[in-house]
Parts: structure tokens; sequence; C-alpha cells
């Protein structure tokens, strides 16, 4: 007997051990997406990877502001004129967004679609804006302007050229839903990175926790730190890449959707929650809210941690937060 439990203790060990990680790289939401898997052969991972592609692709069709025939653009055709009947999917993610914004005191708004593009980042800018140009591009931007009606599940933006846009939120929300359909599946250990917006769950094959690598954008050639993280997700923003200089100071891409004036001070702000959708709205937030405010924010959530790294190159870290530097 001792000698056939031996044999399926064997088995068994060769089962587990003959999983491999499969990846696909491919463009989704107009953006990378990384898919990689734990699967038992090549052909199961190939299957775990289409899935994950076609719940993608459905959150795109529900929240697409492009597309003429998605709910989102019904949304924004409406504004100012009517309440609009929408998917109860569709409808919890604006509900949610809208308590992100108020978390976050408007540092994070989806109304932010309707903000004039005034600020150019790619290098036609030779002064900067006017004051009363830069107040006027956000008129029409206010998350309080958004009406909800629970029982009617209809959604209307009060003033006429409202625009609603998930930009900040939609990739992450869509790295969430395929990780928990894959999950589902029973598919054991994944990784879905949205174009640095990060879901995890599992371990690797060798039964040790997934790595991330966290970039120094003072010199993007190497790592500053790496972070092991088990069943959560991780998003940064950065704006090493994308910014102007008036006086001397740094104006990034990541604008205040309350102001219309850019954030500054901060180049790189990594989130880590419990979901990505979460973690992609709160990145976002941090720059405009500044190191301060940010990080008091974030030390009052459970679960959820933030790396910043300000304009100079100094690190702050939130509270329970500890860094490995390789």
């Amino acid at each position: 007997m001792k000698n056939l439990l031996f044999i399926i203790a064997i088995l068994l060990s060769t089962i587990v051990t003959a999983q491999e990680t499969y990846t696909r790289t491919l463009k989704l939401m107009g953006s990378r997406f990384d898919i990689t898997v734990v699967a038992n052969n090549e052909e199961q991972g190939k299957e775990y990877i289409h899935m994950a592609v076609s719940e993608i692709e459905r959150i795109e069709k529900l929240i697409s502001s492009w597309d003429e025939n998605s709910e989102t653009s019904l949304i924004n055709k409406n504004a100012g004129i009517m309440p609009v009947r929408i998917d109860t999917e569709l409808f919890a993610l604006i509900e949610r967004s809208i308590g992100i914004s108020t978390l976050t005191d408007g540092a994070f708004d989806i109304t932010y679609a309707a903000m004039d593009k005034i600020w150019k980042y790619d290098g036609s800018m030779t002064v900067m804006p006017i004051d009363s140009t830069i107040r006027a591009s956000v008129a029409k931007v206010g998350f309080k302007n958004i009406v909800l009606d629970k029982e009617k599940g209809t959604v209307f933006l009060k003033l006429k050229g409202m625009k609603i846009g998930f930009g900040a939120i939609g990739k992450g929300y869509a790295a969430d839903k395929a990780k928990a359909l894959l999950m589902s599946k029973n598919v054991s250990a994944g990784i879905i990175n949205a174009s640095g917006d990060m879901n995890t769950w599992g371990t690797q094959v060798s039964g040790k926790p997934w790595n991330i690598a966290i970039t120094n954008p003072m010199d993007k050639n190497n790592v500053f730190a790496l972070l092991p993280i088990r069943e959560e997700a991780v998003v940064t923003s950065g704006n090493y890449e994308k910014y102007v200089m008036f006086n001397g100071i740094r104006y990034t891409h990541i604008i205040d959707p309350r102001t219309g004036y850019p954030s500054s001070g901060i180049i790189s702000a990594t989130v880590f929650a419990p979901k990505a959708e979460l973690a992609d709205a709160l990145a976002t937030s941090v720059f405009v809210m500044g190191i301060d405010t940010g990080l008091d924010r974030i030390n009052q959530l459970p679960k959820v941690e933030c790396i910043i790294i300000d304009d100079k190159g100094k690190v702050y870290t939130s509270q329970n937060i500890k860094i490995n530097t390789p």
C-alpha cells in the first residue's frame, strides 16, 4: 500500500511540475496587453489566453467612447438632453468611478473626457496657456453632474457637451474581468498586464510568487526595486516621457480635472491594490493629489499601498510597504 501511495505521489508531482507558463502579446483597447497563464500544455495555454482576449474585447465594446454604438457613446450623445438606460455592469462601473472621485476629492473624474486639449506634448508648445483658457478647458468637467438612477438603471449627464471616458480605469477593469474569468475556469495562475496595469493570481510554476520590477524613472534602463506579489494588482503611472517645461517647472500629461493644470512634483506613482481597477484609478489620482495628500489617502485604505518618486528622484512609500532592492 505504501509503495502504491509513493507511486501516486510521484505521478502527482510529475503532473504539477509538468505545468508551464504561456504568454501572448497583442494590442487590445488601443494598448499593449501581455497575457500570461500557467497551463498543462500549449493547447490549453492557448485556450486560456483566447478566453482572456474575448473577455477584454467584450469590456472594450461596453466602455468604448470611440464606438458610436456603445452605451458609453449613447450616454455622451444625450448629455444635457435625457437619461440613458444602460447595462447593469456599466452602471456599476460608473457608480464605483464616482465613489473613487469622492474618495480623491475629484482628482479622479471620468468626466475628464470633456476637457479641452490645450496642452501639447509633441514639442509644439512654446508658451504656457493663459489662466482663463486653462480654467475654461474644464468647464464641462465635474463628476457631481453625473446623475444615476439605480431604480431605473439610467445615467444622465447634466450639461450639454459633457462626456465620460474610462481611460484612467478601463484597462484595469478589463484586467480584473479577464483574471476573474480565468480563475472561474480553474486556471491556477497568471498575469494580465495591460500596458503596466498588472493583475496577478497564483504563483510561478516553481511555486515562487510573481515578482514585479519597478523601473527607476531617472534611469529607465535600471530597476530600483523588486516586489513579490500574490493575488493582487499593481499599476504604475509615470510622466517622465510626456511633459513640457515652463519657468523651470515640469508640467506633465496627467492633468488635474478640477483646475485644468497639469500635475507637477511627481514623476512616478506605483499603487498596489486587490483590484487593478482601483490601482489604475489611484495611480493617476496620486499625481494630482500630490505626495502628502496622496500618501495620506492611500494609508487610509485597507490592502492598498503606494510608492512615489518625486522629480528629484526621492522615494516615498505608504506605511506598510517594504522595498527589496535588486
